[in-house]
């Protein structure tokens, strides 16, 4: 799996935005310059057709060649060309507007005064000069209808330099207007370089902005490394606990938080753990230490010493003894493993009553000295079982080893009374009381720890090493139900109660009810 990217935020985040800002300023100035351009081009045309306008009302009221004049003192040049195909050109020329007025060796002045003005022009276009000096002298007066000349049509043509208007009179004549256009050109120019040179000043007063501001944002992060830094020095107290959880970093340092805690969790369990496992070892190799000490000293008594036929009996018998108890007990620790791993029940529909009266005649043939009774509820005396999906065998084993810790704590000859409870909801109970000592109140959850036993009920003659009660838990457990150690309802002796999920009846229903034949052994 790849590594995570550590390149800079704060740069990231800053060049990021910088380049946004760049991006916007250049997509601004393009259309700045665009709309600017146009509306200072639609600007000249407009000027150009109020021109057209007022020359189309003088027209008939003054000569055409003082109609040029006036046009071309305003700069524009300008072609009048009448219905008989007469032109009248003043100003400077379409060419010479787009040379600019350097080129021409400055400004262009009206017809006649300015080089290459009407004269020139009207010298060059052949036989138009005749029919300008005609135009001058035979079109000066106005004719009768000159009030009603109106513009028929217009049409503009332009480039980057000049624009051009042409407009047909009503009376068959055309006006041609050209004006200068590079001015738009030089102002766009000018903005252009405006704008670069401030956008470049917001760019620096940007970035000096977003890097304080960016580094004032991400500072809590700062104070996450140096949390962090701190915990793995020793300090696992430490927290963020984030203001708003609601925001990214709030999120961010929430989880961290979150982390922590899994991670202190964690540890002091394993540590707990740990502590556990030694405690259960060294308790295990203590108890096995006794059995295995017994059969090494009666082994080395058969062995080298001479001794009759009746102490070696006894001596055979002692190493059997204890044989069996380290037995026992290590098959009891490897229990223990398994209940810890994970134990693989085979579930089954299970009568508990049936189970827990096997159990009873099978405890009275191994201990006759042992009071044992039981109590069952109405509905299995109406042939009602209570039903439990349980591995039967396992089951067996928790009533068994609590019917051996009650025989345990009364010696052999005590009361056990085992109470089988199902009161119509959703758990059943099984109760094993008994007349012994009891266990004390603060006890009472201790005694299911590994390897404890408590001074009254300790008896090393019958093999019990403390696993008991925790192996039976496990299994509960591992059924979805619980073992513990209850106040007893008489105040005498000891009570520990087994509660287990019963079966609804609709579960009954889907599986093959099997009422387990129990007790035949």
């Amino acid at each position: 799996m790849p590594g995570l990217r550590t390149g800079s935020l704060r740069l990231r985040a800053v060049v990021a935005v910088l380049l946004l800002l760049v991006v916007l300023l250049g997509a601004l100035a393009i259309t700045v310059e665009a709309i600017l351009g146009q509306r200072l081009r639609s600007q000249i045309e407009d000027r150009l057709r109020d021109r057209a306008s007022a020359a189309t009302a003088l027209v008939g009221t003054v000569s055409s060649d003082e109609l040029a004049e006036r046009l071309s003192a305003q700069g524009l040049s300008v072609l009048i060309r009448d219905k008989n195909g007469d032109s009248i050109v003043a100003g400077p020329s379409p060419e010479q507007l787009r040379a600019g007025p350097k080129a021409n060796g400055g400004l262009v002045g009206p017809a006649g005064n300015a080089p290459g003005g009407a004269a020139g022009a009207g010298s060059s276009s052949g036989s138009s000069s005749t029919g300008s000096a005609t135009g001058s002298t035979g079109t000066s007066s106005a004719p009768a209808d000159a009030a009603d000349v109106t513009i028929s049509s217009s049409r503009i043509t332009d480039d980057d330099q000049i624009i051009t208007l042409v407009s047909k009179l009503s009376d068959g004549s055309t006006i041609t207007l050209t004006a200068d256009a590079s001015s738009v050109g030089q102002t766009l120019a000018q903005l252009r370089w405006v704008m670069l040179g401030a956008s470049g000043a917001f760019l620096v007063v940007a970035a000096v902005g977003l890097v304080l501001v960016v580094r004032a944002s991400l500072r809590p992060l700062d104070r996450m490394t140096g949390v962090a830094r701190s915990i793995a020095g020793g300090d696992r107290g430490r927290r963020l606990r984030p203001g708003n959880p609601r925001t990214e970093i709030g999120r961010v340092a929430l989880a961290f938080d979150e982390m922590l805690d899994a991670v202190e969790g964690a540890e002091r369990k394993a540590l707990e753990a740990e502590a556990r496992v030694r405690s259960f070892v060294s308790d295990a190799a203590h108890e096995l230490r006794t059995p295995v000490a017994g059969m090494r000293a009666a082994a080395d008594t058969l062995v080298r010493a001479p001794v009759s036929a009746e102490e070696r009996e006894r001596l055979a018998s002692h190493v059997a003894r204890e044989a069996g108890r380290a037995s026992r007990l290590i098959d009891d620790m490897l229990m223990m493993a398994r209940v810890d791993r994970g134990l693989e029940l085979e579930l089954a529909p299970v009568d508990l009553g049936a189970l827990v009266l096997a159990e009873v005649e099978r405890h009275r043939l191994r201990r006759p000295g042992l009071d044992l009774q039981v109590s069952l509820p109405d509905r299995v005396v109406d042939n009602q079982p209570v039903l439990v999906d349980a591995d039967v065998d396992r089951l067996a084993q928790v009533i068994g080893n609590l019917v051996d810790n009650a025989s345990r704590a009364t010696s052999g000859r005590g009361r056990v009374h085992l109470l089988v409870d199902a009161p119509g909801g959703s758990l059943a109970s099984v109760t094993v009381a008994d007349n012994g000592p009891g266990v004390p109140e603060a006890d009472r959850e201790r005694i299911f720890d590994r390897l404890v036993r408590l001074d009254a009920g300790r008896d090393h003659a019958s093999g019990g090493a403390g696993l008991g009660l925790p192996i039976a838990r496990g299994i509960a457990r591992a059924h979805g139900g619980e073992l513990v150690c209850a106040a007893p309802a008489s105040g005498v002796g000891a009570e520990f109660v087994v509660t287990l999920p019963v079966l609804s009846p609709s579960s009954a229903s889907s599986i093959e009810r099997r009422v387990m034949a129990i007790g035949q052994s």
